[in-house]
Formats: C-alpha cells, sequence, structure tokens
C-alpha cells in the first residue's frame, strides 16, 4: 500500500491573462478618502489624548481632503479594490463561491492603488445624522459623470473574460461602489456603472 507521503500532487496549470474593460457610471459617484486630520483625531482618541475644541469648517478643503488624489496633483482616481470587493459580491448572489473568487483574478492600480477616474469632480452637500441624532453638514466629493478603464490579470483556467464582464454588469447594476451606493443603504442608488459598449 503506497504511503500518503509518497503520493504525487496534481497542481493544476495556471494560465494567466490580462484584459480590459471601460465602464460608464450610470449615477454619480460618491468619493469620501479619509483625511489626514480625521485619522489623526481617531488615533488621538485611541490614545485618550484630550479633544481639541472643533474648527470652523472649511467646506473646500473638506471637499478637496474627500478625493483620491495622484501624486501630480492633478489626475483623481478610486480604489482598484473597491471595484474587485464590488465584482466579488455580485458573484454571490449568483452562487458564485466569494473566497474562490478572490484567488482568480486581480484589478491592477495606476498608481497606489487607485485607478484614474475620467470625470470632474465637483462639491456634494448632504445633511446627515450623527450616532446620536445630531444633525451635521458633510462635504464631500461627487462625480456627476464618469468612466474608468479596469485593467485586469486572470486565470484562464478558472474564469473567462465573459464571465468577467458579467461579473462587473452585475456589480454595477446592484452593488455599486462610493457612499451611498444600494449595497450598504437600502436607498441607495449612487455609484452604479455598466460596461461601455465598443
Amino acid at each position: 500500500m503506497e504511503s500518503k507521503s509518497s503520493k504525487s500532487i496534481e497542481i493544476p496549470e495556471v494560465s494567466i491573462k490580462q484584459v480590459a474593460f471601460k465602464i460608464r457610471g450610470i449615477s454619480p459617484l460618491i468619493v469620501n478618502r479619509w483625511s489626514e486630520k480625521a485619522k489623526q483625531e481617531l488615533l488621538d482618541s485611541h490614545m485618550k489624548k484630550a479633544k481639541k475644541g472643533h474648527d470652523a469648517k472649511d467646506p473646500q478643503q473638506i471637499f478637496m481632503s474627500s478625493l483620491y488624489k495622484f501624486k501630480d496633483g492633478k489626475r483623481t482616481g478610486f480604489p482598484a479594490v473597491a471595484f474587485k470587493a464590488a465584482m466579488i459580491r455580485a458573484g454571490k448572489s449568483v452562487d458564485m463561491v466569494m473566497t474562490d473568487l478572490r484567488a482568480m483574478f486581480f484589478i491592477h492600480s495606476d498608481e497606489d492603488g487607485l485607478v484614474e477616474i475620467d470625470g470632474t469632480p465637483s462639491m456634494r452637500e448632504d445633511m446627515v445624522r450623527l450616532n446620536g441624532g445630531k444633525p451635521d453638514v458633510r462635504f464631500r466629493g461627487e462625480y456627476k459623470d464618469w468612466a474608468i478603464t479596469l485593467r485586469i490579470s486572470y486565470n484562464s483556467k478558472n474564469i473567462s473574460p465573459e464571465q468577467l464582464a458579467s461579473l462587473i454588469e452585475l456589480a454595477g447594476f446592484g452593488v455599486g461602489v462610493g457612499e451611498w451606493r444600494p449595497e450598504k443603504s437600502a436607498s441607495g442608488t449612487f455609484g452604479l456603472f455598466e460596461l461601455e459598449k465598443s
């Protein structure tokens, strides 16, 4: 009888290929990057430092801080991982295994984890209620018209370009990206997108 240690293990061949998809927003994209000030305030609270008094709000500064900027200070983007997460979440809705999907494809960033947004951001103002019920005004970046090119590496032994395209369509219709998206809110209608047909 052959021992377990002497059995050979068959490792499936890996075939990595690349494909690019251009997506276009069908509803505005709301972005809300954590500002350095917010990060510092959170760190201070964890370190039990005394709270400082609230500074007067500067809407323009808050808006600019909410954007994901490239190093050149001109271009803006959005985390590439957000689109992968949306595609994986969409896969669950058609009974695909999320943990398996994570290993099947990878979305490349253009710089520092960001994919570039083809679009111009504007300031969005919303009334919100904090945890204690107190009203507050939030200023965030919004792209009313936007498009992004997703460059994807994938294992063709596990998933096809057609399946990736279907996942993008499903993610764009029912999951979305950014703030106030369907996945996170019953009333969310933002951050939806579709494949741009060639």
